[in-house]
């Protein structure tokens, strides 16, 4: 997932500012050209999701809940503790500001010479050739793989832990179970909402529950940071295990800012797709930035160093905020999950590279 990232930033790197200007001018000049069919503005490849079709303030909202996910409980052990507070919030700080202007760059490459680039790797192979392109479609699959395996981990984690809240004993259901239920609920999902259009009915609610376990956890954290006297800050381990930790986090920090798909996001915009993409992404960077940044950072504040890499596991609040935060983390996984997988039809859905 870090390699995917990277690539990204170093891509986008070498050719924004010598194409993002064409990519401008293309897209104004084909505003006002018609296809043969009549229909569309761009030379654009053939697909299974829907094109052209979604408002800016749709992408917007989904990138907010996409990213605001139940990967947020594990993100102050991930992200702050193997920083500390100097690092760790300049870390969140600079990598946010640098992965926000990577992907404002990238969204203006979705045009160039009136081809619509909806795939990352077809804008790798047209920009740098044929072994990118497959270099490309490598590192996203792999991604997404490594991305969903998460998801149903933190899935089955959130269902067992709903589990011993009203196991009167030491039940032996073990978290394997919950892993399977996870993937059942995952497939039912995908199997009826099969296109990242089709979500806009389900955003309303997913908004709502990431509101609300974002919410209880909140209050929860500032009452337990308030309660915690003895809080100890420092970024323990020898030299090596420092090392090795700081750069999970910058890792970590960097995965939770990008997807690594958004020439697929943008694909479904409706014209004009840079400016619109643009403005989701402006929605993404600061309303959701601001929620799973706050998390991140109040985790740390509220636990220090021996913060939990699940926070729900160390919260003190009583038994039905604790069951709520993992209801609702997992009902929102559901959504949340479907906008990474939900992308994997661009993979089979036209013919690689010739």
């Amino acid at each position: 997932m870090k390699c995917a990232c990277v690539r990204e930033c170093v891509c986008i790197s070498l050719i924004a500012y010598e194409m993002a200007a064409s990519s401008l001018d293309a897209e104004a000049a084909a505003a006002g050209q018609q296809d043969k069919a009549g229909s569309g503005s761009y030379t654009t490849a053939a697909t299974a999701h829907q094109i052209d079709t979604d408002s800016w303030q749709q992408v917007g909202v989904l990138l907010v809940v996409g990213f605001n996910c139940a990967y947020v409980l594990s993100f102050s052990n991930l992200m702050m503790a193997p920083l500390g507070w100097g690092w760790g919030i300049a870390c969140l700080l600079f990598i946010g500001a640098a992965s926000w202007y990577a992907n404002w760059l990238l969204a203006g490459l979705h045009v160039i010479d009136g081809q619509r680039f909806i795939r990352y790797r077809d804008l790798m192979g047209f920009v740098f050739g044929r072994k990118m392109y497959y270099i490309t479609w490598f590192l996203q699959f792999i991604t997404l793989i490594l991305g969903n395996m998460g998801f149903i981990l933190l899935g089955g984690r959130a269902l067992k832990a709903i589990h011993a809240e009203f196991s009167s004993s030491h039940s032996p259901a073990r978290l394997q179970w919950f892993i399977a239920a996870t993937g059942f609920v995952y497939f039912a999902f995908a199997y009826f909402v099969p296109t990242i259009s089709a979500m806009r009915n389900w955003l309303a609610t997913s908004a709502a529950l990431t509101v609300a376990y974002d919410v209880a956890l909140i209050v929860i954290l500032i009452k337990d940071g308030k309660s915690n006297k003895q809080k100890d800050y420092n970024v323990h381990g020898t030299q090596a295990e420092k090392v090795f930790g700081a750069f999970g986090a910058i890792a970590a920090i960097l995965v939770c800012n990008t997807s690594g798909l958004l020439p697929e996001i943008q694909s479904t915009l409706r014209k004009p797709v840079v400016s619109n993409m643009r403005r989701a992404l402006l929605l993404q960077y600061t309303a959701g930035a601001a929620v799973y940044y706050g998390i991140s950072v109040a985790g740390y504040w509220a636990y220090g160093a021996a913060v939990s890499e699940y926070l729900p596991d160390q919260l003190s609040g009583p038994s039905w905020a604790t069951v709520l935060i993992n209801a609702t983390a997992f009902l929102q996984s559901i959504v949340s999950q479907h906008v990474h997988i939900s992308y994997t039809t661009f993979f089979s859905s036209s013919p690689l590279m010739a």
